[in-house]
């Protein structure tokens, strides 16, 4: 944040997977999100530390995953451990975070949707808010019974995918865990659904996604 070194304030953070793709286009392998320049626009007492998590080059499919598929052997349950148990610990160590759930979130897209979706299942005491975006919801169908059987009623989801991605199978997955949550008891405000007319599967898009989700994440969480 651009009062970090100015302040003794606390500041919440934000966990993103991909790393290499957030904040520089030279890292990445398909673009960047560009979230560096959209921070800059927010108003330093807005702003969240944010951690990105570099993802494991040809082993990402398994690492994101926490079940068995065609790609790999799932490597995702150690992967949100590892977050839990070791890097978190470490950031809060080390830096001025509001530690608790309410103020801690984890994000990404595509794989690193659906592993974020499985950490706020797994640990919602750790991880509170979760940014969704073009979730593969597609590659793993346990992640449905795992949230009918884990789902907690104070998590708050922002999930949002474009209609033209990948022929149009990231929408149905994901309207299927919108009603989900739902039925659990999370309102529309904790868990607002947007599906982006003619939005595809890359980084460009998630530009424009993360904006309004951050606008909506500091609405509840944010540093005010």
């Amino acid at each position: 944040p651009a009062d970090y070194e100015s302040s003794h304030k606390k500041y919440p953070v934000i966990y993103m997977h991909d790393g290499q793709n957030l904040f520089d286009a030279f890292t990445s392998g398909y673009g960047e999100w560009g979230v560096d320049e959209i921070m800059d626009k927010i108003p330093a007492k807005d702003q969240s530390i944010i951690v990105g998590i570099d993802h494991g080059g040809d082993h990402r499919m398994s690492e994101y995953d926490p079940y068995d598929s065609k790609y790999g052997k799932a490597e995702g349950d150690k992967y949100v451990d590892f977050l839990v148990k070791t890097l978190k610990p470490y950031i809060d160590q080390r830096y001025r975070t509001k530690a608790d759930a309410k103020h801690t979130t984890i994000a990404g897209s595509s794989m690193g949707g659906l592993i974020s979706m499985y950490a706020i299942l797994k640990y919602p005491n750790v991880f509170g808010n979760g940014g969704i975006f073009s979730p593969s919801f597609w590659i793993a169908p346990e992640i449905f019974n795992y949230a009918e059987l884990h789902l907690n009623s104070k998590s708050r989801f922002y999930l949002v995918c474009g209609d033209s991605e990948a022929d149009g199978i990231m929408v149905e997955p994901m309207e299927k865990m919108v009603k989900l949550v739902r039925s659990k008891g999370i309102n529309e405000q904790n868990s607002p659904e947007t599906i982006v007319k003619g939005a595809k599967h890359n980084e460009r898009q998630r530009n424009g996604d993360f904006p309004a989700f951050y606008a909506w994440l500091i609405g509840e969480s944010g540093s005010r």
